[in-house]
């Protein structure tokens, strides 16, 4: 029977697979956008300044529609979800900000949230997005 994680362990494990994972998220956004479905559940839900993108094809075609960009993270925080929320899934809360310029517009702020979910294997652990929700910050920018 495998111990339970202190809290602290929990926490600092949590921080370490946002800080990869916001690195990974970024640089596949801004360079290589065609894959970054693979970073998705296949049912991940993504909210783009309130407008509402579900499933993997639809996230597909969505990107596809977007520019190309240059993300800048200014900001990252993050915490694990505490297990009676989640069923018992693995799961971290990440927040980031920071500017984001796409091809043709003017530089803007932009606030994300990501719910990611521990898809383990034999081998390693992957975190995929479950929840994802885009926000400019227009308000910071006037």
């Amino acid at each position: 029977m495998a111990m339970p994680m202190d809290f602290k362990t929990y926490v600092d494990q949590a921080c370490k697979a946002a800080e990869e994972f916001v690195n990974i998220y970024y640089e596949t956004m801004d360079k290589r956008r065609r894959v970054l479905t693979r970073l998705y559940l296949d049912k991940a839900t993504l909210i783009w300044n309130g407008n509402v993108v579900t499933g993997l094809e639809a996230l597909a075609n969505f990107f596809d529609t977007l520019p190309s960009s240059e993300f800048q993270v200014n900001m990252l925080d993050c915490q694990p979800v505490h297990e009676q929320a989640t069923q018992a899934q693995t799961t971290v809360l990440v927040v980031t900000s920071g500017t984001v310029k796409f091809d043709g517009n003017r530089q803007r702020y932009f606030n994300q949230s990501f719910l990611l979910t521990a898809q383990s294997t034999p081998n390693n652990t992957v975190w995929k997005i479950a929840s994802d929700c885009f926000r400019f910050q227009d308000w910071a920018s006037s």
